[in-house]
């Protein structure tokens, strides 16, 4: 602990702009151990904090503390040590924290509760950091499992537990090791199981009670093969035992552990298929050119933690006391990590996977009661959401209908979104053209938003590209499929919507109108009841009509033919309101369509 005060000391107190600098700094340490004394001695001597031999020995400082600090943490002083983690920048020392928590929880198992309870107060704060943490989990987890290091797996398992207990992690983590682990029924695969159930039994009794019963479904006919041995049998009934006490030997959160307030957390939703990237490079020093700007930003962070932990303590006192502490959190500075928006993405996506019923989910999106700008948030996450989903699910689109239906200022952000993602699909790269298309034609189909949305399209060879036409191909053929023909004809050639329709039936020279044509004919609309001179006529308008009798013949000629022809045509309406013709290139058009 003298080390640890020392340290803190020297970084608070050294002189880091003196008007003279000495001659023995140092240029580099090559790895090798400095003593404490000596590296205070040095850091004293450097004069500017960009430079990168400051950066070092105040990263190897930080390590230090974050270590003791945490190797230091138990139930009693929880509290102080969460204080002191605090005065120092853990968001530049993430991977530290997170390394340094995961290994003193496997050192010390029987104090997982308390690391745990450390995680969740961060998490409160800096949610960055548990996912970090979270995600590591699963990767050991992964990796004991494949090295067949049982007790680390155990240790693990019994932290991701606790995660779950705190609120911190999704229960389907859970859910997802049984179910692996009951793939392949062996000894130590059972005795995970086990141990997971019973660590965080009382929390899936609470909120996944139809799976925890599965789960108790297959021990009890594993419990009957004689393939396990007796201690792994002996340990099931054991566990049976437990559950029939409702698992009160294993409380979700022993009392004094509960930091957090129920209604101010949110769930990390994470699976366990899924390999997520362990940030391995965060453990490692890196030069900061913004270094200052970076601190000093954590420092208005930190002063905001502790402004709110202060006036949360003093709530009490009086009724004024408790508004002069709201008019206070109402000027607080702005956030620059993003906490409260990350905080709002996984609100919104836990509402959407943990609801079945559509109208249920949009009524809870509905209650959150967001700003101007967070509904765009919402918007954008429903259709994120639904773009990444494997196949396109009905719900979301009956989400999105509800909330239109409920609220018109969404109407405008979906209006907004639909625009955005077409100018998304543009690119090459893009693989959520299915999931999002359908997703705006049920919106459309439903009337949830107006179809003058389209004035942001413009279909020609120049201005689209093979992915947005895909894109454009999904989203017409699934307005004919819900529509037909009759009625998504009356739409496209509602008059009052002509002009939103103009980039789409783009007339202004033969070639677009060709791309066009081509276009709806390639993607099978030509084969709807009706005739390809009625689609041509649909598409050109009057142009048509100039050359109606010479054509009025010639029923089974070819779309394209048409087109060629109307090149050939020269008009002019600006002669007396007449049309006139090359008569040459007329008629030996008309020859060639003859013979």
């Amino acid at each position: 602990m003298l080390k640890t005060d020392e340290f803190r000391v020297v970084s608070q107190t050294s002189n880091l702009h003196p008007t003279e600098t000495t001659t023995d700094a140092p240029t580099h340490t090559n790895g090798f151990y400095m003593p404490p004394a000596k590296r205070r001695r040095l850091q004293g001597t450097l004069t500017d904090l960009l430079i990168s031999e400051y950066q070092r020995l105040a990263w190897e400082a930080l390590k230090e503390i974050i270590n003791d600090q945490v190797n230091e943490v138990n139930k009693s002083n929880l509290s102080t040590i969460i204080y002191e983690l605090l005065k120092y920048n853990i968001i530049r020392g993430r991977g530290l924290l997170a390394n340094a928590i995961i290994r003193a929880q496997i050192r010390s198992p029987s104090s997982t509760p308390v690391y745990v309870a450390l995680v969740s107060y961060i998490h409160r704060k800096f949610p960055l950091i548990s996912e970090l943490i979270c995600k590591r989990l699963i990767s050991s987890f992964r990796q004991t499992y494949q090295r067949n290091d049982k007790i680390n797996c155990l240790t693990t398992t019994k932290f991701v537990a606790h995660l779950i207990n705190q609120n911190i992690l999704h229960e389907i983590i859970a859910l997802q090791i049984l179910l692996f682990l009951f793939e392949n029924s062996t000894d130590d695969n059972i005795e995970l199981a086990v141990e997971l159930l019973k660590e965080c039994g009382q929390k899936l009794l609470q909120v996944s009670r139809p799976e925890l019963d599965s789960a108790f479904l297959v021990l009890r006919n594993l419990l009957h093969q004689s393939s396990l041995n007796k201690h792994t049998q002996d340990m099931i009934r054991n566990l049976f035992t437990v559950r029939r006490d409702e698992f009160k030997e294993y409380s979700t959160i022993q009392s004094g552990l509960n930091l957090v307030d129920k209604n101010d957390q949110y769930i990390h939703i994470l699976q366990l298929g899924v390999f997520y990237d362990s940030e391995s490079m965060l453990d490692v020093f890196k030069y900061d050119e913004e270094y200052e700007v970076n601190e000093n930003k954590y420092e208005q962070i930190r002063k905001r933690i502790l402004d709110e932990n202060e006036s949360s303590s003093n709530s009490s006192d009086s009724d004024e006391e408790d508004n002069a502490n709201e008019e206070k959190q109402q000027l607080r500075i702005t956030d620059q990590t993003e906490t409260d928006l990350i905080i709002l993405r996984h609100k919104i996506c836990l509402t959407i996977q943990t609801n079945i019923d559509a109208k249920k989910c949009a009524h809870k999106l509905l209650k959150m009661n967001l700003h101007y700008r967070r509904k765009k948030e919402l918007c954008q996450m429903i259709v994120d959401i639904c773009a990444q989903q494997h196949t396109y699910e009905d719900f979301f689109g009956l989400v999105g209908e509800h909330i239109c239906l409920s609220k018109q200022g969404y109407v405008y952000w979906f209006k907004q979104i639909f625009q955005d993602q077409y100018d998304i699909s543009r690119w090459p790269k893009n693989v959520k053209l299915n999931n999002v298309a359908k997703f705006f034609a049920h919106l459309l189909v439903t009337d949830s938003i107006s179809w003058d949305v389209f004035d942001c399209i413009y279909l020609s060879e120049k201005n689209s590209t093979s992915s947005s036409r895909i894109y454009m191909k999904i989203l017409f053929l699934e307005l004919f499929q819900f529509l037909g023909f009759t009625k998504l004809k009356n739409r496209l050639t509602d008059p009052t919507l002509k002009n939103s329709f103009r980039g789409v039936f783009l007339r202004d020279n033969p070639e677009n109108a060709r791309f066009c044509i081509n276009f709806f004919t390639s993607i099978g609309l030509d084969k709807m009841k009706t005739s390809k001179n009625d689609l041509l006529s649909f598409l050109l308008g009057d142009r048509i009509k100039v050359c109606e009798g010479q054509l009025r013949n010639f029923q089974d000629t070819t779309v394209i033919a048409l087109i060629d022809l109307l090149e050939m045509v020269d008009i002019d309406d600006d002669r007396n309101g007449k049309f006139e013709f090359n008569n040459n290139k007329f008629i030996y058009s008309l020859i060639v369509f003859l013979f």
